[in-house]
């Protein structure tokens, strides 16, 4: 599955909204199995976004390797490989961030697509997200540290945001 770029149009447009009754057509859940293949596929991707392999639709996941603490995490190549394999993923479909903490941090970040670069980017410590999940579950739930910065960050995605729109510096990978 191809990741596409920042050249692509596609990613600077705000994405369409799924219908509440297409959630669990095959169509929506087609398009969230390709996402989970392609992110899985991804040694150092955590969070996904339709637009990111060409879908103008409002949804984007997370992996729930992110809900581990560092110290959980496995390091070896041979463990992360096997995590992948076996990764699970929260699913956000038509996020809408509610909430946003006044605490901001200035956090390093990257993308899939923006390959080799990175940039340091201010995001709120806390969020707030209401969503649908996989099965057209409305939820609403509250995040802080890394998925809270990932929720921002595959939000803006669906906006047509990139991250480095509104990074405070941007560095190519050494």
């Amino acid at each position: 599955m191809t990741i596409i770029q920042q050249s692509n149009p596609l990613l600077h447009q705000k994405s369409e909204h799924i219908p509440i009754a297409n959630i669990p057509q095959k169509a929506t859940q087609n398009l969230i199995e390709r996402m989970k293949r392609t992110l899985r596929a991804e040694p150092d991707g955590i969070g996904l976004a339709a637009p990111q392999i060409g879908v103008s639709k409002a949804v984007f996941i997370v992996s729930e390797h992110v809900l581990r603490p560092p110290e959980a995490k496995e390091e070896t190549d041979e463990a992360r490989k096997k995590q992948k394999e076996t990764e699970r993923y929260l699913v956000f479909i038509n996020p809408r961030i509610m909430k946003l903490s006044k605490k901001t941090k200035l956090m390093h970040e990257g993308c899939l697509s923006v390959r080799g670069v990175y940039g340091m980017v201010k995001r709120s410590t806390n969020v707030t997200v209401e969503a649908y999940d996989e099965y057209g579950k409305k939820f609403t739930r509250g995040a802080g540290g890394l998925l809270a910065h990932v929720i921002q960050h595959e939000t803006d995605h669906v906006n047509g945001i990139l991250f480095i729109d509104t990074a405070l510096s941007v560095e190519k990978a050494a």
